[in-house]
């Protein structure tokens, strides 16, 4: 097979096929004739090829994806208007740190963030397919370590964690890390990932690959503990009655 031919296939291979193609699989469309170097080079000529039109060529954590380029949004929109699935201010905030400082315990994000971290906040990324569990730290409980999944990156259009976009000025809260996560131009764009009238709690995402369940929409954090809590202090008719009775003589 000359490589024009090998290119047409492996073009069709790409148009058709429903999640990335890694490697592995066109050595498969090739019944292995062809390495991997000259895949790649197939790969190069085909995102040259491609280069100037609404859709391009990139390399995700998976493997290869023709995808419509970001700018192609506001037209594409249009044939599709459903609303994005919204995610809570936490969840985004959670989202980042974990990102950024992978891996983390839920203590660790907890100490960043200043509040506690739900087991729904945690549960919807899982759900997602976003965040897993990779193993747990040798401290008293054994707290899980949680970590990005390469569905995070394939739906950010990255190939790897270093794509990320830069953190500046050193800060490290929660806000700052999904601010730094919102500007990442792939996925979560400004016109993708803004903050809605009436509801500055909510963040709404527009993923590039649309999850097989699309994950409910918060109406509000009323159902998250997000905050931390201040006790109540007693009344003096409660302290009265907590208080011991004096013994009689």
């Amino acid at each position: 097979m000359n490589s024009l031919d090998a290119k047409r296939v492996l073009e069709t291979a790409l148009i058709c096929a429903s999640q990335p193609l890694p490697l592995r699989d066109m050595r498969v469309l090739f019944a292995d004739e062809l390495g991997p170097d000259t895949l790649r080079s197939l790969l190069d000529e085909l995102t040259r090829e491609w280069d100037g039109r609404g859709v391009e060529l990139v390399a995700l954590a998976t493997g290869w994806r023709l995808q419509s380029r970001p700018e192609m949004r506001e037209y594409l929109d249009r044939l599709n208007p459903e609303k994005p699935p919204k995610y809570s201010r936490a969840v985004m905030e959670t989202l980042a740190i974990i990102a950024y400082r992978q891996p983390v315990t839920r203590g660790d994000i907890e100490d960043i963030r200043g509040v506690t971290v739900a087991s729904q906040i945690v549960k919807q990324l899982e759900d997602r397919g976003w965040v897993e569990a990779i193993g747990y730290r040798e401290s008293p409980g054994r707290p899980a370590l949680l970590a990005t999944t390469k569905q995070f990156l394939d739906d950010l259009g990255l190939a790897s964690l270093e794509q990320l976009p830069l953190l500046t000025g050193g800060g490290a809260d929660g806000q700052t890390l999904a601010s730094a996560l919102a500007e990442q131009p792939s996925l979560l764009d400004p016109q993708q990932l803004q903050i809605e009238d009436g509801a500055p709690d909510e963040l709404a995402l527009d993923g590039a690959v649309p999850p097989t369940e699309p994950p409910a929409v918060l109406a509000s954090d009323e159902s998250i503990t997000d905050e931390p809590v201040a006790p109540t202090p007693p009344s003096d008719e409660t302290a009265a009655h907590a208080a011991p009775e004096e013994p009689k003589e």
